[in-house]
Order: C-alpha cells, then structure tokens, then sequence
C-alpha cells in the first residue's frame, strides 16, 4: 500500500512531458504579440564606442540585465552605495571589493536582485585579488580616496598608487570597455593641498595607462551621510559651538551626492563621448563657508555659535596628529574638524574650472546637473529665499 502512495506522489510531481506541454500551451501561452526577442524595449540603449552595443534583456528595471558588470572599488564609501544603487536598480551586476568585515557591505546587497550584487575579499596591494574582482567585469568604477593619512596608507598610496595599479589590470584585461576614475575638484599639481596634488598625479597615471577612462571631479559632496555637514552637527551638539577655519570667507560649491551618482551613471550611457575627457561636477550654487554652517545649524535647530580659528592657529592645532601618525606604536583618531590638510586645502577656493576658477583647462568639460540638494537643506534654503542657478 505504501509503494502505491509513493507511486502516485511521484506521478503527482513528475507528471509526463506530453501532458505537461500540452497543458501549458492550453493555460499559459510561451510568447505573445510584442514579447519576442525582436521586441524593441530590449534593444540597448548602453553603447561603447568602438565596441558596438551592450547586451541587455528586459525591461529595465533591476530584475532585467543592463549587460553590465561592474567592478566598484570603494563601494562601502560614501559616493559607493548611492552608485551601487542606481547601477543595480538598472539591472546590472554589481561586484563589490571591500577589505573591511564582513558588515562593511551588508546594506549593499539589498539594492539588487537576488545574486546582483558580488561582494569580494581584496587587498588593494595584492595584484592577485585584483585581478579576481575584474576577472568578469566589464566595466571599472575607482572611488577609492581618502582625506586623511593613516598608518597603513599615505595619500601617495591611496589616491595615486592605487589608482594607477588598477588602470594598468584594467588595460591587462582586454576585456574592460570603460573604466571611470572618481577625483576630486580643484585637483591640481600646485595645489596646496597634499590630497589634490595626490589625486592630480592620480588623474595622470590613469590616462596614461587607460587612455579612454573619464575623469570625474565632483565638488565637495553633500547628502545623508556626508562628511562635513554631519561633523560641524555633531562638533556643534556636542560643544555648542562650531569652529570656523579662518574667517568662514572660502567659497565653495557644494553638490549632492545622487547627483554625483548619476552623472556617471550617465557617461556610461553615453555613445563613447565621454571616454578620455575630465568632468567637473559642481551644485547649483556657491557657498562661504559660513552661509553653510548656517543652513547646518538651522537644520539641527539650535542657536549659531562660532568661534573664528585663524589659519595659523587650526595648523597649530592639528600638526600633532602629523607628526606623531608615523612615530607612535598605536594609531592615532580620526581628525574631524582640525585636519591639516584640509586647512591647508580651504586657502584655496573649491571652483576648479567652475565659476572661471584658477584650474581652468581646455581640457576640463562641465557637467550640469540637476537642481536637487536634500530634502532638509531644499526646506531651508526656499525658507530663506535662495534662488539656485545651474552653471553650464
């Protein structure tokens, strides 16, 4: 009695081909009018030049495939999850490199498809496990930077070398259409900011060694989880107050974060006319360094106070990290406010080539971008009357 039971379970779950066809082409039809292969919303809209059109199926929305593989280094950044979003939600592949814990990458794996996003061991030194993460890419994203030194990694090592060792693996593969190098504004070899020149020499090693690869320099970076409004909050919170470097007067332009992401999500849509040119992304308008702090202290709603810190006297305050980063047995804190070389950074004004600035090239390319800036900030400003103009 039981071998029938298991018999007719089996015929259950395993029913013959014959009547498993014939059945689903009675209920459930295998094409229709509209969805074959020659169906036009599966044609590309991602081109290469040179290279003719990338794959993609389906409809566009993060269960397709853009044809897209990309190899994100600096994915667990800041920039990195806003572009690891916007890439997934097309339906691309995603791998993400990460040398940290196991934690770094977990809010990543959300924003794919089921298997969309790769997370994988590397050590930025090892060529070895470079090469693993690039192995099936198509496709190179460097957001790898740094604003301040380390025991372990020098800005020379960070912005400079290891942008270079992954444009050189990049041109090694033969298989990598387009490799995008994420810079920074104003970063110029007579810069005096040790971090611009790095990123400068950076700029130059990876057009050399990939003379295709686009350049972006965003401007400084707002959004959730951004580094500078985010500080002067918590500085502010924490000691009711907020130092000003010199007197506040630095102007600079800041730009949102999902802006940054897009425009390179939009050179890789392009049809191959952003390969081997340099972008400056810049936000709508121009701010002291002041003007921000107040939009900051009208977001947390407390009542502005500052205490203005000559130039001389945030060095004097933040040379100690410095010169004992390399000289103690123990890493040292994160610098917040005081960074030494940010201080030296803000002599110069955050412009580049925007705004007719003193990095001006022919070279250099603007990208306009949309008029958007966080909800709080969009609140604030529409309170105070700010007109935001986008510049070309």
């Amino acid at each position: 009695m039981q071998a029938c039971w298991r018999r007719w379970g089996l015929q259950l779950l395993h029913p013959p081909a014959s009547s498993l066809s014939s059945s689903s082409k009675l209920i459930h039809p295998t094409h229709s009018a509209g969805y074959g292969n020659d169906y036009a919303r599966h044609a590309s809209t991602i081109s290469i030049k040179g290279t003719g059109n990338i794959v993609r199926k389906g409809t566009g929305g993060r269960s397709s495939v853009s044809g897209i593989v990309a190899a994100v280094f600096g994915a667990t950044g800041f920039l990195g999850r806003y572009l690891v979003q916007q890439l997934a939600k097309m339906g691309s592949q995603i791998l993400v490199p990460f040398r940290g814990s196991e934690d770094s990458h977990r809010h990543l794996k959300l924003m794919g498809d089921l298997g969309q996003i790769v997370p994988m061991k590397y050590n930025p030194r090892d060529e070895k496990s470079i090469k693993a993460v690039m192995a099936k890419a198509n496709i190179v994203l460097n957001l790898i930077g740094r604003e301040y030194e380390t025991r372990n990694y020098s800005f020379e090592d960070v912005n400079h070398a290891i942008a270079e060792h992954l444009a050189v693996i990049a041109r090694e593969h033969g298989g990598i259409i387009r490799f995008i190098q994420v810079s920074c504004l104003g970063a110029s070899a007579s810069s005096p900011s040790r971090m611009l020149r790095t990123k400068a020499a950076g700029e130059e090693s990876v057009l050399q060694a990939f003379p295709e690869a686009t350049i972006m320099r965003p401007a400084t970076m707002i959004g959730t989880e951004d580094r500078i409004l985010n500080r002067w909050a918590q500085f502010a919170k924490n000691w009711s107050f907020l130092p000003l470097i010199g007197d506040g007067s630095t102007k600079i332009q800041p730009v949102y974060v999902v802006d940054v992401a897009a425009a390179i999500i939009a050179s890789l849509k392009d049809d191959g006319t952003s390969m081997g040119k340099v972008y400056e992304l810049g936000g709508p308008e121009v701010f002291t360094m002041h003007e921000l702090a107040e939009l900051m202290y009208d977001v947390i709603r407390e009542w502005p106070r500052y205490v203005k810190v000559p130039f001389p006297v945030a060095r004097a305050i933040a040379s100690p990290r410095e010169f004992l980063l390399n000289k103690v047995p123990f890493p040292l804190p994160t610098p917040n406010i005081f960074n030494l070389d940010q201080i030296n950074a803000l002599t110069a004004e955050d412009f580049g080539s925007l705004r007719g600035g003193p990095y001006s090239s022919n070279k250099i390319e603007l990208l306009g971008l949309p008029c958007s800036l966080p909800v709080d900030l969009m609140q604030i400003m529409s309170r105070h009357d700010l007109k935001l103009n986008i510049s070309h």
